[in-house]
């Protein structure tokens, strides 16, 4: 049976197909319309799923949209009608698009697909819990989600067991942890929905002095993890900016203006809130431990990307496991929406194995030997074939003489993570590498850090870490805080990423070849694209963010190009500036 799962309208469009319960694609919209966290509807990566998947439309089954758009309009409506009429302007900006497509999604995806058959909802909720917990290795786990808001649900408790999966407790909208985090970001500079990770990188440069204000004026916390707001600070319910004037009188000024220099405030503030939302982060997992009994977490919601709030839990014990999706904004909801009706709508058995059902999350696109090949003669390029063992001795050599080098290998990843499919990489052992690749390349603000990239079986050496984290998804103090400095931050910790040779082959044994070139297992990995835009996903893209920055070398599929050995740039093919992130 084929699912085909879908995410839309919101924040980083998706699609995912799973075939009788297995995991058969699933990419974001944007790796192919290159527009940066594409919402509109994925027509694109719908037909890259199907196409990969070797069948039409007309052999889906099922398809399953991750949220319940009327239920959503419905805490619209509510919230505009309680603060009436202050919100007019944010309302009517906000009504046309639900008027022409959100009210309208079962016709709009008849009509984009040309699809007739079943269509299913589920809440957004339940799509994040079940992309957490069914991929998971678990057989039972507790299940804990938080995001900005979803309908109502701004963060649940759940339990999944078997092919169960049960949501039994709930916070609801206005109070929501991940509009608290974003509101800093906005206050900090930073553009919501995407500029968080901006935020918790800025944190370990600042000191939490605004902890107590936070926690004392914006919030009241429980011993649970539940809160509540105090709404007369902050605009987003009804208004048209995360913050208001009392927020900017309670932090001694207005917003800072993107691109500003950053103040000292700003990174304190960054700190301050940082500490707050592991706090609730932690007591939140101790609310699911609690109320669930088991000893495994899975993980999910954009709130979960705040790998050092995970990573928190991990230390303080609070579980024996975790399992976090990698996918875990609104782009997994698609994935989760496909597998909760396979599992808990059709009742369909689940058997995890020791292993995760995620793949590495390698999910997207590949492309052959001749097909980039292809792609490279018609550039013009110049480029060497090489056999793998040859091409990992290589670039391990290039990487060890303190070279950049873009790794452009199988199958393309699912989420927001680079994870050694799309990558760029370098020698984390360089004290320079971190200037080189933050302004050179990648055209980013000179604070933000690097993951290391490590081999799975040397990870505990390196890093206090303790279990795996294939995705990245987990900071970790590193043992030796000189050691790696091009991923080790002013903290001391890195957001690491362990790489098992089943779940990316080629990655690991070119970390491999590094490790007998130099005696070190890992290296600086951060995404292939630069500041404002996706991540490549074909070769054309990869020669061109390749040719336009300051990468050295080039290793894609079988083949290695070097800056210096390629023809002139042609004049639309001038880097002239980095698009605003």
């Amino acid at each position: 049976m084929n699912i085909l799962g879908l995410s839309c309208f919101y924040h980083d469009s998706a699609a995912a197909l799973v075939r009788d319960g297995v995991i058969v694609a699933a990419a974001q919209e944007e790796r192919f319309t290159r527009r940066r966290h594409d919402e509109r509807f994925p027509v694109s990566a719908v037909r890259f799923c199907l196409e990969r998947s070797g069948i039409s439309m007309e052999q889906v089954d099922l398809v399953v949209f991750y949220d319940k758009p009327l239920l959503k309009f419905e805490r619209l409506l509510h919230s505009y009608l309680s603060a009436a009429p202050y919100g007019l302007r944010s309302f009517a900006a906000a009504i046309p698009a639900w008027m022409k497509d959100k009210l309208w999604m079962k016709e709009l995806i008849r009509e984009s697909l040309d699809y007739r058959g079943e269509i299913l909802f589920t809440e957004h909720h339940e799509s994040h819990a079940a992309s957490a917990f069914y991929p998971s290795p678990f057989k039972e786990a507790a299940v804990l989600t938080m995001d900005g808001v979803g309908e109502w649900a701004t963060a649940s408790v759940g339990r999944g067991d078997g092919h169960r999966l049960d949501l039994l407790s709930e916070l609801k909208f206005p109070h929501s942890l991940g509009l608290l985090y974003s509101a800093f970001t906005h206050y900090c500079g930073f553009r919501v929905n995407s500029g968080e990770y901006k935020l918790m990188g800025l944190a370990p440069l600042g000191e939490p002095r605004y902890e107590s204000v936070i926690r004392d004026t914006l919030l009241d916390l429980k011993e649970d993890g539940s809160f509540r707001l105090d709404l007369s600070y902050f605009d987003f319910v009804a208004g048209l900016t995360m913050t208001n004037a009392k927020f900017d009188a309670l932090f001694a000024g207005p917003a800072r203006a993107p691109e500003a220099p950053l103040e000292r405030r700003h990174k304190d503030l960054a700190a301050s809130v940082q500490a707050v939302c592991e706090e609730v982060m932690l007591r939140m997992a101790r609310r699911a431990r609690a109320k669930t009994g088991s000893s495994n977490l899975c993980l999910a919601g954009g709130v979960a990307l705040n790998c050092v709030g995970n990573g928190r839990i991990v230390r303080e014990g609070v579980f024996d496991n975790v399992w976090i999706q990698p996918a875990a904004g609104d782009a997994g909801g698609a994935l989760g929406a496909a597998l909760f009706a396979w599992h808990a709508v059709l009742g369909k058995p689940r058997d995890p194995g020791p292993r995760d059902g995620q793949q590495g999350s390698l999910l997207g696109p590949d492309y052959s030997d001749e097909a980039i090949e292809a792609a490279l003669k018609a550039k013009g390029a110049a480029y060497r074939r090489l056999e793998p063992a040859a091409l990992h001795k290589e670039v391990a050599g290039l990487l060890a003489q303190g070279k950049v080098v873009g790794w452009f290998q199988g199958r393309m990843e699912y989420g927001p993570r680079a994870l050694g499919a799309r990558s760029i990489l370098a020698d984390a052992r360089d004290a320079e590498m971190r200037s080189t690749l933050n302004l050179k390349i990648k055209g980013r603000e000179s604070f933000r850090p690097f993951a290391p990239a490590v081999l799975a079986e040397k990870a505990a050496e390196w890093f206090d870490l303790g279990v795996a984290s294939p995705y990245m998804m987990l900071t970790a103090p590193a043992r030796n805080r000189s050691a790696l400095p091009a991923t080790t931050h002013v903290d001391g910790s890195a957001r690491v990423q362990t790489v098992a040779r089943e779940d990316n082959a080629p990655f690991y044994d070119l970390l491999a070849a590094f490790e007998t070139e130099t005696g070190c297992p890992a290296l600086a990995n951060t995404s292939f694209n630069v500041r404002g835009e996706p991540i490549v996903c074909r070769p054309e893209e990869a020669w061109a963010c390749f040719r336009r920055t300051g990468m050295d070398s080039l290793a894609i599929g079988s083949f290695l190009l070097f800056k210096d050995d390629q023809p002139p740039l042609t004049g639309d093919e001038q880097w002239t500036t980095f698009a605003p992130d």
